[in-house]
């Protein structure tokens, strides 16, 4: 299947790069911070900020405004139906440019923590929903209409004190699983990216000071975003970060505004240098021609630039490739050429979700024989890496 020259979009379609591809270097680490710096702002230039009043009158709600001066506010009733967004089609055109200048602040009402059982022990409320970046196969705009900019709560004081109740009640964990052998692991970033998140506000940090003093917990989350701020947190190991990592020529075309996949994987010594537990999604899998030859490219360079120290602690999740009919809509507006390789009805069948979305996933034999591939390659190429589960 032809591949989609970086930065080639379909005509009038408003579409920004973060990073220039072809000349991407890794990381740097500022002595300052880098949420205050040019490659940040180019990830976010809030423009406009809708809020409810709650999340307005709130101390983190005040501090976000105060390192947004002069950007007007639209006060709305709540923060997840806001018209000039969600319900206005003419936005699929303005896809990127509303992730880039656009931010909601919300409370978030119902507090809950869900049992998984896959990646996570838990899925904890989450102190976000939506994302800056725009990865073509992202579930979370499916239920949200024609945007899907960053959505930030505020109250986080309360969600803290959520999880560490809920935290408390479980006591220390009985028997090992796939999750962790030892210790009980909470998502906490299942609708955003905590990476992401660190450039407006410390909702992250809070949550990580939180599991630092949690023993018999960790938090988690996964993230194709490199922030460097993000390694002065003291985690001490009771955070674990998930780069997720897919072959460069598929992320270039569908992983649109995250960090080089080559970045994500040169800063893994950092991050657990830094007190974070490191693993890897392998997320998502596409097939398409050519998918073995360029995954195993892939586990030849993780295997090459990773250090031992590395390899030695690291998992990773292997999780196919789920689509969704209302998202192809949309992404057939803003993006055409993700849909090449996503909609592929010949190969997928239909699947209703846990929350009763009718999706799309590979057949069933199609992903049997793929996973059964994929296990090959990581164990010719990559034997380091165990898998923790794939789905």
């Amino acid at each position: 299947m032809e591949q989609t020259p970086a930065g080639s979009f379909p005509k009038g379609v408003e579409q920004q790069a973060l990073f220039d591809w072809e000349d991407a270097v890794p990381a740097s680490l500022p002595g300052g911070e880098f949420r205050d710096g040019p490659r940040a702002r180019r990830m976010l230039d809030v423009r406009e900020v809708y809020a409810e009043p709650a999340a307005l009158a709130s101390p983190r709600g005040r501090r976000i405004l105060g390192r947004l001066p002069g950007v007007p506010v639209t006060e709305v009733a709540g923060h997840w139906r806001i018209p000039s967004l969600h319900g206005n089609d003419g936005n699929i055109a303005r896809w990127t440019r509303i992730k880039t200048e656009t931010l909601v602040l919300g409370v978030k009402q119902t507090l809950t923590t869900r049992p998984n059982g896959r990646s996570a022990d838990w899925i904890a409320p989450g102190a976000s929903n939506g994302c800056a970046m725009a990865c073509a196969y992202c579930y979370v705009p499916r239920r949200k209409g024609y945007a899907n900019p960053i959505t930030l709560f505020t109250n986080i004081e309360a969600i803290v004190a959520h999880v560490r109740r809920h935290v408390q009640a479980q006591g220390p964990k009985r028997e090992p699983n796939q999750c962790d052998p030892q210790a009980w692991v909470y998502d906490i970033g299942e609708n955003g990216d905590c990476s992401v998140d660190a450039l407006l506000c410390d909702n992250t940090a809070d949550l990580i000071a939180a599991f630092r003093r949690l023993p018999t917990a960790k938090a988690s989350f996964a993230t194709k975003f490199v922030n460097p701020d993000l390694l002065a947190l003291d985690p001490q190991g009771r955070t674990r970060v998930r780069f997720s990592v897919m072959p460069a020529a598929d992320s270039r075309l569908l992983d649109l505004r995250t960090s080089p996949v080559a970045d994500r994987v040169a800063v893994a010594a950092d991050f657990l240098d830094a007190g974070y537990e490191v693993h890897f999604n392998l997320s998502p899998v596409v097939l398409r021609p050519g998918w073995q030859r360029d995954w195993t490219d892939l586990l030849v360079r993780m295997d090459d630039v990773l250090p031992g120290r590395v390899k030695e602690q690291a998992s990773a999740e292997v999780i196919m490739l789920t689509h969704n009919q209302r998202l192809h809509e949309v992404n057939l507006g803003w993006h055409p050429r993700a849909e090449d390789l996503l909609w592929q009805p010949a190969a997928q069948e239909t699947k209703r979700s846990e929350n009763g979305t009718l999706n799309v996933r590979y057949a069933r034999e199609v992903k049997r024989s793929a996973l059964t591939r994929l296990r090959e390659l990581i164990a010719a190429h990559a034997p380091w890496l165990r898998i923790r589960y794939a789905f």
